[in-house]
């Protein structure tokens, strides 16, 4: 059985929404997973992404994969989108391979035809379209206010993991405008934390739960 590596604490929330879906999904499929994790710290990643810093974040980031490499995980995932920024240079860092999260988004995107999508997730990830790794696909990004207000509403959930109606319903707002003004198909929730607020089933707009396709792929990994 593959023995799979978690990045914990980016933030803390995240983690522990992956490690749940992650055991549900297993039992599910009578499989015990074998899973390693370790515990990063949230602030010091986002220092780095904040400073440009994406070659200091690779070697911090390559740190704690090679310490599961260490502890037995043949394979390793990061749950969270921001720091999929430095992939490229993480995966150049270390030899354990990465489940990475782009992948299973543009696997979904292609099986369900989607050409025009808007992320809401960190400042970083919704200006940041994905760094160019989804190819195919057009990344609309919001307006400059909308994006200010996307950030502020998501920072607010990975600081108090409780959700604000008025953040609830300006993000609900935004997703309309979209679709509405460019003509954005979905919106990706590329950040684990809005599943506090909301999923694919309540958000009362098209989206698809980033999280949950990263999700998925894990356990197919974690499959005999």
């Amino acid at each position: 059985m593959t023995c799979v590596g978690i990045v914990g604490g980016l933030g803390v929330g995240a983690t522990v929404h992956y490690y749940e879906k992650i055991a549900a999904a297993c039992k599910g499929r009578g499989i015990v997973p074998d899973l390693v994790f370790v515990h990063a710290d949230a602030n010091i990643a986002q220092g780095f992404v904040r400073a440009g810093r994406l070659d200091a974040l690779a070697d911090y980031l390559a740190g704690f994969i090679d310490r599961m490499g260490r502890a037995g995980a043949t394979v390793v995932a990061i749950p969270a989108v921001t720091p999929h920024i430095a992939i490229a240079q993480v995966m150049q860092r270390t030899s354990v391979p990465l489940i990475n999260i782009v992948d299973p988004i543009a696997v979904e995107l292609g099986a369900r035809g989607i050409r025009r999508v808007a992320l809401f997730g960190s400042v970083f990830t919704v200006e940041g379209s994905l760094w160019g790794q989804l190819a195919g696909v057009e990344i609309v990004k919001p307006q400059p206010d909308e994006v200010a207000f996307i950030g502020r509403a998501y920072q607010n959930l990975l600081d108090h993991q409780t959700g604000d109606e008025a953040d609830t319903a300006g993000l609900r707002r935004i997703a309309a405008d979209l679709q509405r003004r460019d003509g954005v198909e979905a919106i990706l929730l590329a950040g684990t934390d809005l599943a506090v607020i909301f999923d694919e089933a309540t958000a009362g707009f098209p989206c698809i739960d980033v999280a949950g396709l990263h999700i998925d792929a894990i356990v197919e990994r974690l499959a005999p």
